[in-house]
C-alpha cells in the first residue's frame, strides 16, 4: 500500500522572524496529531530553511536517531559530547541521541541554509551518544542506521532514469528535488510517499534530474 503525503500539507513551523522556517511531515511540537505519530521506525522528516546568521541555540535530544541531508548551504553542528563539524551537501551526519545529548545547529554561512532532517525510533533507548558523518556519500551506497533497524538510500536520477525501490516492510521516500513518478503518481520536491509491504516497485525521474531519499525499514 502506497500513500502520497503532499509538500503542501506539511505544517508550517519554525520561527519565520528568526529566520528559521520548518515544514513538518508528522505530529510535532506544537502540532499534534494522533494518526500521524510515526512511519515504522520514522519519527519526523522535517524540512529546515535557516536564513544566514539564524539557527537553533542548545537544545536537548534523547533516545532519538538523527539524521540530516543538507539540500543547499552549510550546516554548523555542535553538541554537548565534543563534536564541531559542518555538514556540506553530499554529506549523511547522524547524531545518535540515546541516553542524552544537546546540541546546536546553525547557518553561519552568507548564503541560504536548506535541510531535511529525519527522526528514526532506535530499537534500543539510552545507552552513550554517539556521532557520525560521512563525507560525499556516493549514489545507490546504503547508509545503515542499525540503530533503528534502518538503511537510507540516496538516489541521484537522470532524466528518464528508473530506481527500484526497497522491498521491505516499511519505505519511506521523501523527494528532495526535481519530479519522480511512482505507482502512477507523481511526486514533486517536497512531496513523500510512505509504502507498507514494498514489492517489486520502481520511480522514475520526471522531466529532469532528481534527488531522491528512501529509508528502507523493517516492521
Amino acid at each position: 500500500m502506497t500513500s502520497v503525503h503532499r509538500s503542501g500539507d506539511r505544517y508550517p513551523g519554525g520561527d519565520p522572524a528568526a529566520g528559521i522556517e520548518s515544514l513538518h511531515a508528522f505530529s510535532f511540537g506544537s502540532h499534534y496529531d494522533p494518526d500521524n505519530l510515526r512511519f515504522g521506525a520514522m519519527l519526523a522528516c522535517n524540512e529546515e530553511r535557516l536564513a544566514p546568521g539564524a539557527g537553533f541555540d542548545e537544545h536537548p535530544h534523547s533516545h532519538t536517531e538523527i539524521v540530516t541531508w543538507v539540500v543547499e548551504g552549510e550546516l554548523t553542528h555542535r553538541d554537548s559530547a565534543g563534536h564541531s563539524t559542518v555538514v556540506r551537501p553530499g554529506d549523511v551526519q547522524r547524531l545518535s541521541a540515546a541516553g542524552g545529548v544537546r546540541h546546536v545547529e546553525r547557518n553561519d554561512g552568507d548564503g541560504p541554509l536548506v535541510f531535511v532532517q529525519m527522526w528514526l525510533a532506535p530499537k534500543d533507548p539510552g545507552g552513550a551518544p554517539a556521532y557520525e558523518i560521512v563525507r560525499g556519500i556516493a549514489d545507490s551506497t546504503p547508509y545503515a542506521l542499525p540503530e533503528a533497524g534502518a538503511l537510507l538510500h540516496v538516489r541521484r536520477l537522470a532524466a528518464g532514469e528508473r530506481t527500484a525501490v526497497p522491498e521491505a516492510a516499511h519505505v519511506h521516500v521523501h523527494v528532495v528535488r526535481g519530479r519522480v513518478r511512482l505507482d502512477g503518481e507523481e511526486l514533486a520536491a517536497g512531496d513523500a510517499a510512505r509504502i507498507t509491504g514494498a514489492r517489486g516497485q520502481e520511480l522514475a525521474a520526471e522531466g529532469g534530474p532528481a534527488e531522491v531519499l528512501m529509508w528502507e525499514m523493517g516492521g
